[in-house]
């Protein structure tokens, strides 16, 4: 089986896009009974977050593969076929591994290091096996790109800043609104992304906090963890005629905040989105003295960020790449071991046969002679077995290891197993 990656991101979709393909948790439920139903695909994980669509399939076959996961991208989602011509991109193999790699190390982000990433492609994993969809293959896959992660988070200061997001959103209120401090900031959603925003506003000096979410419960456990007020969604109108930032970061499927909450502003408020799909409706931002920025909006913002951290960016694809090597080779190993295993048990059948051959010459030995003539035979066959065996791992390059598997098998005698599938067109 092979890995096959197809997705959509930041980097050439807009945000109404993402909007579109974004899952929710029963969406994830339908795509991975979707994708169980194929033969063409025998393993699914799907990473949905705020800046990327993306569908990890195990495939034997790169086309019919293809077709597989673009469908559960299109059909389960909604969207035309044409609208992903343009943005969609696929990775297949290690190609499909370094990407992500790449995307849990924070490196594929909007923003570069962005503090979620690695959490939610350790979830997107937990997702999938908890829907039977991910086995052995992405399983490893996912858990090799949470270690990559891992490494640089604690080897360089890529994603040491947990505020990343906030922190490019709040520069922007600062200078719509003159400056933070003193202001009230109003913050809707209680998940991991509207925690880090409430702790990073009470460091720029906002003089009020409140807190609104569809559970009342979850945003009474924030607000007092960070000394804030807190309400349910039904009191948001009311909390918007105080406000003078907004900071909206849920997990709701449509529209949490709509344009006509924001009629008749008499002072400016500053409002950052943060959600994919958007809380606010994107209308609002053309209403008097409202300032609308989501995440398409912060791109600029962002990309300048990115400039100042080449060191750290070059070690961090440094460790991408050890991690890329590390899994290559067990990749490589777990593809030869039958083919390995069949070989030394010809080996092994091969010295029973002229041990019996020769039973009765070796009928007077002793047993400790007849030990010995019997280790000299298992060493003589593993010597010559050995340097085959080594050659094969170290020519088993991507795309030649059948190559060197079908030859080997052949002088061998040997059924040549887990040949590799079709690969996709130059």
């Amino acid at each position: 089986m092979a890995i096959l990656a197809l997705g959509v991101s930041h980097r050439h979709a807009p945000v109404e896009l993402l909007d579109r393909l974004a899952f929710t948790e029963d969406d994830l439920a339908k795509a991975y009974r979707r994708a169980a139903d194929d033969p063409a695909v025998e393993e699914a994980v799907i990473v949905s977050t705020c800046n990327r669509v993306e569908v990890y399939g195990s495939v034997p076959s790169y086309h019919a593969g293809f077709q597989v996961l673009k469908r559960i991208l299109t059909e389960t989602r909604g969207v035309a076929a044409a609208e992903l011509s343009e943005p969609m991109y696929a990775h297949y193999e290690l190609e499909a591994a370094e990407h992500v790699f790449t995307v849990a190390s924070g490196l594929d982000s909007m923003v570069l290091g962005e503090p979620q990433i690695l959490s939610q492609v350790r979830e997107a994993l937990r997702q999938a096996q908890a829907e039977d969809a991910a086995g052995p293959s992405l399983s490893a896959l996912f858990h090799a790109a949470a270690r990559t992660g891992r490494r640089v988070r604690s080897e360089t200061s890529v994603g040491a800043a947990p505020d990343a997001f906030v922190g490019a959103g709040a520069d922007l209120g600062a200078e719509a609104l003159g400056g933070l401090a003193g202001r009230h900031a109003l913050v809707v959603g209680a998940g991991q992304m509207a925690a880090l925003a409430v702790r990073h506003l009470r460091g720029r000096g906002v003089a009020t906090i409140r807190i609104l979410n569809r559970s009342l419960e979850r945003a009474r456990a924030l607000a007092e963890r960070t000394g804030s007020d807190h309400g349910d969604l039904l009191t948001l109108p009311g909390a918007l005629a105080e406000a003078d930032l907004l900071v909206s970061a849920t997990g709701a499927a449509g529209i949490v905040v709509p344009a006509s909450a924001l009629d008749g502003r008499r002072r400016p408020l500053f409002v950052l989105d943060l959600a994919v799909p958007r809380d606010v409706e994107p209308s609002a931002g053309e209403r008097p003295n409202v300032t609308l920025v989501d995440l398409d909006g912060l791109r600029e913002t962002l990309d300048a960020r990115a400039a100042g951290t080449a060191g750290d960016i070059e070690r961090a694809h440094e460790i991408v790449a050890e991690e890329l090597h590390r899994f290559t080779l067990r990749r490589r190993a777990e593809h030869l071991a039958p083919l390995i295993a069949a070989l030394r048990e010809r080996g092994e059948a091969a010295i029973a046969t002229e041990f019996e051959r020769f039973r009765s010459d070796l009928a007077e030995l002793a047993p400790d002679e007849r030990a010995a003539v019997e280790a000299l035979a298992r060493g003589i066959v593993a010597k010559l077995l050995h340097d085959p065996i080594v050659r094969l791992k170290e020519l088993s390059a991507p795309g030649t290891q059948d190559a060197h598997a079908r030859a080997l098998a052949d002088l061998f005698g040997l059924q040549a197993r887990g040949t590799e599938p079709d690969r996709p067109p130059a």
